[in-house]
C-alpha cells in the first residue's frame, strides 16, 4: 500500500535517474531520520545557516585556499545552502552587489540553457563568447580563454561558467583572465558530482561561487541545494534569502556568517526570499552530504553494476543490444545502454518509451537518446525488485 494511493496516482519505477520530474534521488534512512527529528524543534534559521556554512566549508574547502594568483588573496569560509536554482539567482545578485549593480555575465554560446533564467531573473544580462564550431561542423575549434576577457567591459559584473566534465576552455584558464580584471566567476555544478573529489577541485581551479545540487548524488532533500564560495559572496547572498522580519535593534546574525556592522540597515526581503529552505532540509542536507563526502554510499554504488549486467541477461535474444557504460572509478554510476533494432521490431525508440510508461507498472526510462534508437537505464532508483519487473517488461516490449 503507498501513501499515493490516496492521492489516486500509482508510484512508477524511475529508471531514468535523479531527474527532478520523477521526485529525484532517494534518500537514505538516516537522512530520512534528520529530517523528521529537525522537524521536531525549532532553532533560529540564521544561526542554523551559520552552523551549517561551518561545516560545508570544511567539506568543500571553501574556507582554506586562497588561490588567487595575483593581488591579495580571497578567502571562501561559508556556504549557505537553498534550492540550487536560488542559489543561482541569489549568487549572482551578490554578485552584482559586489560591483555596483554592473548586468552583464560573460558565459560560453554552448553554455546557453534553459536554466539560466536563474541568473536572468537576478537581473544579469548573459553575452555570449566565442563559438562552439565543432559542433556547428564548422570548424574545429571551441570558445578560449582569450575571448572572455576580451569581452569583459565596465558593465561585466562576471563570469557564468557551466560545469561539466569536458567544458572547455577549463574553469582554471576562465578564473585567471577572470581576476586578473576583478571579475568573480560562478559555477554552475548542479550535477557536478560525483566523483566527490569536485567538491573541493573547482573552487580549487578558482571558482568564487559554486553551485551543487543537493538532491542528486548527494541525496538529500530534492528542494536543496549547496552555496559554496567567498565569505563575502555569501554573506550577500544570504541576506537576499534570509527572513528578514525582524527589527533592526534585534537581529543579531553571528558575526562569523554576516557581519552586521556593515550593512547601514536591516535589509528587506531579497530575491531569493522566495525559495527559502526550511530547518528540516538543511539538517537532512548536512547529514546527506556528510554520507556522500565519506564514501558513505560506496557500497550502494558498488550493487549499481551487477543489477544492470542481470537486465541485460535477461534481453538477450530480444530486438536489442545491450551495452554496460561505466568509468569504473567506483563512484560515478554506470548506466546500461540498450540500442533497438527498429526496424527488426516494428517499433521505434519513441514508442517503446511511451508503451512503458503507460503499462502496469508505468516504468520511465532515460529518454535522453530517443532519437539514436537507444533507452538509457539508470540504476539509482531501482531495487533488486524493481529491476526484475524492469526486466520482464523490457523483456515484452523488446521480443
Amino acid at each position: 500500500m503507498s501513501i499515493y494511493d490516496d492521492l489516486g496516482i500509482e508510484p512508477i519505477i524511475n529508471a531514468s535517474g535523479s531527474v527532478t520530474r520523477l521526485g529525484g534521488a532517494p534518500m537514505p534512512p538516516e537522512v530520512v531520520k534528520a529530517f523528521a527529528d529537525a522537524a521536531a524543534e525549532a532553532v533560529p534559521l540564521d544561526q542554523l545557516q551559520a552552523a551549517a556554512c561551518r561545516i560545508i566549508a570544511e567539506i568543500t574547502g571553501a574556507g582554506k585556499r586562497a588561490w588567487s594568483p595575483r593581488g591579495p588573496p580571497r578567502r571562501s569560509p561559508w556556504a549557505p545552502r537553498r534550492s540550487w536554482r536560488a542559489s543561482i539567482a541569489a549568487a549572482w545578485k551578490s554578485c552584482r552587489f559586489a560591483r555596483d549593480f554592473p548586468t552583464n555575465s560573460s558565459s560560453h554560446a554552448s553554455s546557453r540553457n534553459g536554466y539560466d533564467h536563474a541568473v536572468r531573473a537576478a537581473g544579469a544580462r548573459l553575452i555570449e563568447v566565442g563559438f562552439h564550431e565543432i559542433v556547428a561542423g564548422a570548424g574545429v575549434r571551441r570558445a578560449e580563454a582569450w575571448e572572455y576577457e576580451a569581452a569583459f567591459g565596465p558593465n561585466t559584473a562576471g563570469v557564468l561558467y557551466v560545469f561539466t566534465p569536458d567544458s572547455r576552455p577549463s574553469l582554471r584558464e576562465v578564473a585567471e583572465r577572470a581576476h586578473r580584471r576583478g571579475l568573480p566567476v560562478l559555477v554552475d555544478a548542479a550535477g557536478g558530482v560525483p566523483p566527490r573529489e569536485r567538491l573541493r577541485s573547482l573552487i580549487a581551479d578558482g571558482a568564487d561561487l559554486v553551485a551543487f545540487s543537493g538532491g542528486k548524488a548527494i541525496r538529500g532533500p530534492q528542494a536543496t541545494g549547496i552555496l559554496c564560495g567567498r565569505r563575502d559572496f555569501i554573506a550577500s547572498a544570504a541576506v537576499q534569502m534570509l527572513d528578514m522580519d525582524d527589527h533592526p535593534e534585534l537581529w543579531a546574525p553571528p558575526q562569523e556568517f554576516i557581519e552586521r556592522g556593515k550593512l547601514t540597515g536591516l535589509p528587506r526581503h531579497g530575491i531569493g526570499r522566495g525559495f527559502k529552505v526550511a530547518k528540516e532540509q538543511i539538517v537532512a542536507l548536512l547529514t546527506a552530504l556528510r554520507l556522500f563526502a565519506t564514501g558513505g554510499y560506496d557500497t550502494i554504488v558498488r550493487g549499481y553494476r551487477p543489477r544492470l549486467e542481470r537486465i541485460a541477461t535477461a534481453l538477450k535474444g530480444t530486438r536489442s543490444v545491450c551495452q554496460i557504460l561505466d568509468r569504473g572509478d567506483g563512484e560515478t554510476f554506470p548506466q546500461l545502454e540498450i540500442a533497438i533494432d527498429e526496424k527488426a521490431l516494428g517499433r521505434n525508440a519513441f514508442d517503446v518509451c511511451r508503451r512503458l510508461r503507460q503499462g502496469k507498472p508505468p516504468i520511465y526510462v532515460g529518454h535522453w537518446r530517443l532519437d539514436q534508437g537507444r533507452l538509457m537505464i539508470s540504476p539509482m532508483n531501482v531495487d533488486d525488485a524493481a529491476a526484475e519487473v524492469l526486466a520482464r517488461r523490457l523483456r515484452e516490449e523488446l521480443s
